[in-house]
C-alpha cells in the first residue's frame, strides 16, 4: 500500500524513475507473496534480493533531495531530462500556498507561468526523506520475514518423509521379509 501511494504522488510529479522503479517494486512485491502462498522459496529470494536494490534505490534517492553528493534537487534526473517537473509535494505540500504569474512577453493559451511557493509548513524534500525512509524500513522488515519464510521451507523440505525413507523411527511399520528368505532360492 506504501508502494502505492508513492507511485501516485511520483505520477503527479511526472517523475519516470521513481515511476519505473515503484512499478517494478510492485511487481516484485507480488511475486513475493505469490512465492509465499504457493511455498515458492525462489520467488521468495528473488524479493529478498529486490529488497537489497530497493533500499539502496531509496537511499539514492535521500540523497538526491538532500544534495548529498553532488547531487541536486533541482537537476531533471529523475524526470530523465524530459521535463521540468519536480516533487507533487514541492507545490502541494502541507500549508503551501501556490501563487502563478504569466511571464512577461508570452501570449496565448500554451502560455506557462512561473509558480512561486510560500508558506509550506514542511519542505517537499522532507516529505520525499519520510517516504524514502518509511520505504526503507519497509523493506527491511520483508527482508528479515523473507529470510525467515525461506529458511522454514527449506526446513520442510529436508523434514519430509519419503514414506519411511530416511526416518529411523516411521510412524508406521512394513512387515519385511526375514533376510535368509532373501538368499533362498526356489525351485519350481
Amino acid at each position: 500500500l506504501a508502494a502505492l501511494e508513492r507511485q501516485v504522488f511520483d505520477f503527479l510529479g511526472y517523475q519516470w524513475a521513481p515511476i519505473l522503479a515503484n512499478f517494478l517494486h510492485i511487481i516484485i512485491v507480488i511475486l513475493g507473496l505469490f512465492g509465499t502462498i504457493q511455498y515458492r522459496p525462489r520467488y521468495i529470494v528473488v524479493y529478498a534480493i529486490w529488497t537489497a536494490v530497493w533500499v539502496t534505490w531509496n537511499i539514492f534517492i535521500i540523497c538526491f533531495y538532500l544534495e548529498v553528493g553532488g547531487l541536486s534537487k533541482d537537476s531533471e534526473l529523475l524526470t530523465f531530462n524530459i521535463s521540468r517537473h519536480q516533487s507533487w509535494w514541492s507545490e502541494n505540500g502541507p500549508g503551501c500556498v501556490r501563487k502563478e504569474a504569466p511571464m512577461s512577453g508570452i501570449k496565448g493559451l500554451d502560455s506557462h507561468s512561473y509558480i512561486s511557493v510560500i508558506g509550506c509548513a514542511l519542505e517537499y524534500r522532507y516529505i520525499e526523506v519520510m517516504h524514502s525512509s518509511f520505504q526503507i524500513l519497509i523493506a527491511l522488515v520483508g527482508f528479515v520475514y523473507a529470510c525467515y519464510v525461506v529458511s522454514v521451507f527449506t526446513e520442510e523440505e529436508d523434514s519430509f518423509d519419503f514414506i519411511g525413507g530416511f526416518d529411523p523411527f516411521p510412524l508406521y511399520h512394513v512387515n519385511e521379509k526375514p533376510t535368509n528368505l532373501l538368499f533362498k532360492q526356489t525351485y519350481l
